[in-house]
């Protein structure tokens, strides 16, 4: 069992890292490891998490790693070592917590990869996310749909900016949306002036809004400034999106293009009731959360633990067994209803 183990390797001085074991305490310790608290969706996340986890009777241990691996790496460490029964990771990289995950299994401890699946371990005994695929699957069909490319005559111009490429969800994103578009791109309907369409040349380490502007303003300044018009600008999600809005207002006098975006934060929110922003993907982290929770207790009480999709997740070792929420997307239209109406904004957040 993990306590004997962690007592054991306690006693003989021997756990790694210098991490000390204490008393272990009655009720059962869950450990939360979130990205970063740049962005406020991870915010949200962690904060839904220890909510819902505290009030089903869990002690809660609940660490962000500046979006820094090595940080994160040691704080799992850390939980581990503190008597955390069960670990829940968004992982900042998808393969950079081999060492703690190594040490979750030798310690029998089960691991939910949340949101992010981790990458190249067996110690993964589930994911919990949106259906990242059916994220940008819905993007694509905002675009498909909104210039109707079935049946205007086009071409229209568009450019993509994707995620993180450490982040593994990042290339389900961009292929959801892609595979969408991908016909109109092969008949000319749809072009990229950039040129630019692979996931490696769209890419945004770590989501950066900064670097997501950056690339915008050089690809306005060498393929819009004579005018050429952009009908569409498929972003991966609200912080790459922001990139983009603060570059086209600076550098785009056209009218205002189709930008696509995920996970509804405030600013892109109030973006999108502006008209800068035309949707996006809104995945309640709420629901999630509530999932996690669920799936939590099931692993501590021996019961079966709920997924839906025992196929598509391969970390690279292990086909991981997984539970995906549906996402749908929000815009000027449905804000009010999804966002305010659900009690997940106030109106007063979005003035």
């Amino acid at each position: 069992m993990k306590v004997k183990k962690l007592l054991a390797l306690a006693l003989a001085g021997a756990m790694v890292a210098s991490i000390s074991v204490p008393a272990f305490a009655e009720g059962e310790k869950v450990g939360v490891s979130m990205p970063t608290k740049d962005l406020q969706r991870w915010n949200q996340d962690g904060a839904n998490m220890e909510e819902q986890l505290k009030a089903a009777g869990y002690e809660v241990e609940l660490q962000y790693a500046s979006n820094d691996p090595a940080t994160q790496l040691n704080q799992i460490k850390t939980m581990i070592g503190n008597g955390a029964s069960v670990l829940v990771i968004a992982a900042i990289e998808g393969d950079s917590l081999g060492e703690a995950l190594d040490m979750a299994a030798e310690y029998e401890i089960p691991v939910i990869a949340y949101d992010r699946l981790i990458m190249n371990s067996d110690a993964v005994s589930y994911y919990a996310t949106f259906d990242n695929y059916m994220v940008g699957t819905v993007q694509g069909t905002y675009v498909k749909d909104t210039l109707d490319l079935d049946n205007a005559e086009g071409p229209f111009n568009i450019e993509f900016t994707a995620g993180d490429p450490g982040d593994n969800n990042a290339g389900y994103f961009f292929g959801g949306a892609y595979d969408v578009l991908a016909p109109y791109l092969e008949s000319g309907k749809l072009v990229v002036p950039s040129g630019q369409t692979t996931f490696d040349e769209v890419a945004t380490p770590q989501w950066k809004t900064d670097t997501a502007q950056a690339r915008a303003e050089n690809i306005l300044s060498s393929y819009y400034a004579d005018g050429t018009e952009l009908a569409a600008w498929v972003c991966s999600n609200d912080s790459t999106a922001l990139g983009v809005e603060t570059a086209l207002a600076a550098n785009y006098n056209g009218a205002y293009p189709i930008v696509t975006g995920q996970d509804c934060d405030i600013e892109n929110t109030k973006n999108m009731i502006a008209g800068k922003q035309s949707m996006s993907v809104f995945k309640d982290t709420r629901t999630l959360a509530s999932q996690v929770v669920k799936m939590v207790g099931q692993i501590l009480n021996g019961e079966e633990v709920d997924v839906n999709d025992t196929e598509t997740y391969d970390n690279g070792v292990k086909v991981v067994p997984s539970f995906l929420c549906e996402p749908v997307f929000a815009d000027a239209n449905n804000y009010k209803e999804l966002l305010i109406d659900s009690g997940y904004y106030t109106e007063d957040q979005l003035q």
